[in-house]
């Protein structure tokens, strides 16, 4: 006989991302997938540290199907800082690069520098949203240009912010620390998730 899950909830999980699908798939919860196509063009002015936490829940209010008493809808979106070396205070935001060019691009800005990766997340259910986001710090090695060349042309990283995977090749070979949850980095800072998830008033039966 199989032990229930330790939550009450199902999980919408209103993305693409294979990435958030698999580690979702991690809490050994009921899991349903929607893919979603929103606008991820932050808006003017804002101060690129709240981009993330602001685009998830953007996701979540263009997901317009009603949810059922126990189903928490789950959007995130992940974005990558660079502060400026002259040490003016100010930070780059590396979103997702516009094609293969602009992702040597990304790369070649983050080789043998520290980064911030900020993940921002909306849980929503009947009763209200909960939002927030996590920060990891990511070190690279210096990156030679045919490893930056062949990163990109094998993996294409077109769909992630900053022009990277931490959990494929480039993560593998010129990742050299991390300080934070890697999870955070690969898309979903699991261990707030599911203490969000944990401190969510319990569904109505």
């Amino acid at each position: 006989m199989s032990a229930r899950p330790l939550l009450p909830w199902r999980i919408v999980l209103a993305s693409a991302s294979p990435r958030r699908r698999q580690l979702l798939e991690g809490l050994e919860l009921p899991l349903r997938v929607v893919p979603l196509d929103v606008d991820e063009t932050p808006a003017p002015g804002m101060p690129v540290h709240q981009v993330a936490e602001h685009l998830a829940v953007r996701k979540a209010r263009a997901y317009t199907t009603p949810l059922a008493d126990d189903e928490v809808l789950v959007t995130a979106d992940t974005t990558v800082l660079l502060d400026d070396p002259s040490g003016a205070g100010t930070s780059l935001l590396l979103n997702k690069p516009e094609d293969d060019a602009d992702a040597r691009r990304m790369l070649a800005l983050l080789s043998g520098r520290t980064h911030r990766v900020v993940t921002g997340v909306c849980l929503r259910t009947l009763g209200g949203t909960v939002r927030f986001s996590d920060e990891a710090r990511v070190t690279f090695r210096t990156l030679e240009p045919e490893e930056i060349a062949y990163y990109v042309e094998r993996h294409h990283p077109l769909d992630k912010a900053g022009a990277y995977g931490v959990q494929d090749w480039i993560g593998y070979t010129a990742v050299a620390r991390i300080e934070g949850s890697f999870y955070t980095v690969m898309g979903l800072p699991m261990h707030r998730v599911y203490l969000a998830l944990r401190a969510l008033s319990t569904p109505r039966p």
